[in-house]
């Protein structure tokens, strides 16, 4: 087991199980769709898995058992604003091409923050309202300190 911090009087520091991140589950009504929206975004692949009453959609490198992104089906439409949202940074190129590629595979722009304060990042949503923030690598290294909000 693994130590999440050096404190050796803590009782629990040295029986501590670190847990670590397998997957980021989306609820969606059509998970093939946001699969294919979120392999776009990430060049990462899709697969459906299938499982007896439960299939699912996955999108991750191949070759990972972690760090994937999940997808189910669930009957109950989004309403209200994330609480959790996935940071994506640009990899090559500009923010602005970024932007419009994501737009021309479905996304929207929910809060365009690059000139704003505080700013440097564009909060957009999936087709199925998904919010994400996309930040441009020279945004990235200015704020990478900045406490930040999605808009409400």
């Amino acid at each position: 087991a693994r130590r999440c911090h050096d404190d050796k009087t803590d009782p629990r520091a040295e029986d501590a199980v670190i847990s670590s991140i397998l997957n980021v589950t989306f609820d969606c009504s059509d998970g093939e769709s946001l699969a294919r929206f979120w392999s776009g975004v990430t060049g990462w692949q899709w697969s459906k898995q299938e499982m007896p009453g439960n299939p699912f959609w996955l999108v991750g490198e191949p070759d990972h058992d972690r760090d994937r992104l999940l997808f189910v089906e669930v009957p109950e439409a989004k309403t209200v604003k994330n609480r959790v949202h996935l940071d994506l940074l640009v990899g090559e190129g500009s923010e602005g091409d970024e932007v419009a590629r994501l737009e021309a595979m479905g996304a929207k722009v929910v809060d365009d923050r690059r000139k704003a304060t505080p700013g440097g990042w564009v909060v957009m949503a999936d087709p199925e309202g998904n919010e994400f923030c996309l930040e441009g690598l020279h945004d990235h290294d200015q704020s990478a300190d900045a406490t930040r909000e999605l808009s409400e």
